[in-house]
């Protein structure tokens, strides 16, 4: 499943986000890849304990927590700390790769499963040309670049890529996702019935079927899911 969050920031969590990535210190990207991303990744990132990257972090977080499309999508068990990166000039790219399947909270040693990958979009399309997000390979492939505050969000399991920026700054927050529910397949099932359960209520108000196919969700739920 790949689902485009709209909005996930508003406005003035973009303008503060942006003054604090004005002065921000900048590392090489390759500190948080693995043996085989290593070779191919080549862009910049916040340190997680920069005062910026705190910060931003925090913004991230509260905003999912407020998104009920979000927790539909992804039924979030742990989230992985958002970290923010940086396309630009000769650190510009990023080439195929698929995520590392279990992360570990650099603090707590706390693990996360990489269910799901999300991309929150810091930038505005019109600010750079390239630095596309291509999820999967092929013609099965799929090109991602969002308006400035607009997340994307896809399985973990996906080869990914983001294109040479060949002109202006692409800046952008990713983390990871472990859902209560682990398999691609069925969190789909359960977005695509919970979603059908909302437009019912909506048009027709909470009638017996909603009341029955709530039941429905709820039980699949309690069946899949892991706590």
């Amino acid at each position: 499943m790949l689902l485009h969050l709209p909005d996930l920031l508003g406005a003035a969590n973009l303008v503060q986000i942006r003054r604090l990535l004005e002065d921000a210190p900048w590392t090489d990207g390759q500190s948080s890849a693995g043996d085989q991303a290593r070779r191919v990744k080549n862009n910049q990132q916040l340190p997680r304990d920069c005062d910026a990257a705190q910060q931003i972090q925090s913004r991230v977080l509260g905003a999912l927590d407020k998104s009920a499309l979000f927790f539909s999508a992804a039924l979030p068990s742990k989230i992985y700390t958002p970290h923010v990166n940086r396309y630009s000039g000769h650190n510009n790219f990023y080439g195929e790769h698929v995520d590392g399947a279990v992360r570990f909270a650099p603090h707590t040693g706390q693990k996360v499963r990489t269910d799901l990958s999300a991309t929150v979009f810091l930038s505005d399309p019109a600010d750079y040309d390239g630095g596309e997000l291509v999820i999967g390979r092929g013609i099965s492939a799929q090109r991602v670049k969002m308006p400035a505050g607009h997340m994307v969000l896809y399985p973990g399991t996906s080869v990914h890529q983001v294109l040479p920026v060949t002109r202006g700054v692409r800046l952008a927050s990713f983390f990871w996702i472990e859902s209560m529910v682990r398999s691609d397949q069925q969190r789909q099932l359960l977005f695509d019935l919970d979603m059908a359960i909302l437009a019912l209520r909506h048009k027709h108000g909470d009638g017996d079927e909603s009341v029955r196919l709530t039941g429905v969700y709820h039980n699949l739920l309690r069946m899949w899911a892991s706590t």
